[in-house]
């Protein structure tokens, strides 16, 4: 049998292997010598994540719960390149690493889903909002401080499911996810990001590889999307000033104009109680997209102030 060309690791939710398969048929029209059966290899790896379902993310650990076996496996050599849920890469990677390219970033904003159909500004107070992001909780709580918030943790389908079985009122998902999944249609209602502002890089699609490994670079620099790569830059350096995590309840959303000439990054922190918000903004050339994140982390950073993520959390046993 002929070795592959390629190895790709990944985790096996279907959302996970949705994203494997958008990259290799990418590899695949970049390269035709990648389009033919066999020339990529798929291996699945559980992650901490897929195996720790009682707790949630900030409990667990934050964002490298979904990337630590998958990057030990690149460093290993067994696989070739990591495809990755921007959103979920902890903001610091091992030396030997590096995100070599991002797909063109699907929609960012966050779907709001309730088991009647209720609109989220119409729901009832007291209503039960899941979620195992700390962002939502805290976004959901400001702007609904008369809502309650639950740990709701699981692959889309499995949090949809337990919405329909009545263990919470409502719940919110990556918009980017469900399009993938094809599953968009069921949302009650696509929230604003002025309301929502996302995650950090959610709805892009990330591929790691070795810095060093100079194939399979050649392979992927293919792929990378300059305009998707800019914005991703300024959200992760906005959490790198600010040491962000699954841990601290932080939203970015960079977007760059028709022209592509000025990208905008809007920002904010919340505490994990949403009695209390910041923002912060900054335009300038996608090229300074580094520095765009950094000057809004640091902004955000004094103005919160020491302690500003340190209330305990409200989120109690998880549905």
């Amino acid at each position: 049998m002929t070795a592959p060309l390629l190895r790709i690791g990944s985790r096996g939710s279907p959302l996970a292997l949705a994203q494997v398969e958008e990259v290799r048929r990418r590899l695949g029209a970049a390269h035709p010598e990648l389009a033919a059966p066999g020339a990529i290899e798929v291996t699945i790896i559980k992650t901490t994540g897929d195996l720790v379902r009682d707790r949630t993310l900030a409990a667990v650990g934050g964002k490298g719960m979904f990337t630590k076996e998958i990057e030990e496996a690149l460093l290993a050599g067994t696989i070739d390149l990591a495809v990755h849920s921007m959103k979920d890469v902890t903001t610091f990677l091992p030396e030997e690493l590096a995100i070599t390219a991002c797909l063109p970033r699907e929609d960012p904003r966050d779907a709001f889903f309730s088991r009647d159909g209720c609109p989220f500004g119409d729901l009832p107070a007291g209503a039960v909002v899941g979620t195992a992001s700390l962002r939502r909780q805290a976004m959901v709580l400001h702007a609904r401080p008369d809502l309650r918030v639950v740990p709701l943790r699981g692959n889309v389908e499995t949090r949809l499911k337990k919405l329909q079985d009545g263990a919470v009122d409502a719940t919110l998902l990556a918009l980017a996810g469900l399009k993938r999944l094809g599953l968009d249609g069921r949302a009650t209602e696509i929230l604003s990001t002025e309301l929502m502002l996302p995650a950090a890089a959610q709805g892009a699609i990330g591929i790691e590889t070795r810095l060093r490994d100079d194939r399979t670079n050649r392979y992927v620099a293919a792929l990378d999307d300059a305009a998707t790569a800019a914005r991703v830059t300024a959200e992760r350096a906005l959490l790198a000033a600010l040491d962000g995590s699954c841990r601290t309840p932080i939203a970015a959303l960079a977007e760059i104009d028709a022209g592509g000439r000025t990208l905008r990054l809007r920002a904010a922190v919340v505490r994990p109680d949403g009695a209390e918000r910041h923002d912060a903004v900054r335009e300038g050339a996608p090229s300074d997209a580094a520095a765009l994140g950094t000057d809004a982390g640091e902004e955000l950073r004094r103005r919160a102030g020491p302690g500003f993520f340190d209330l305990p959390l409200p989120l109690g046993t998880p549905a």
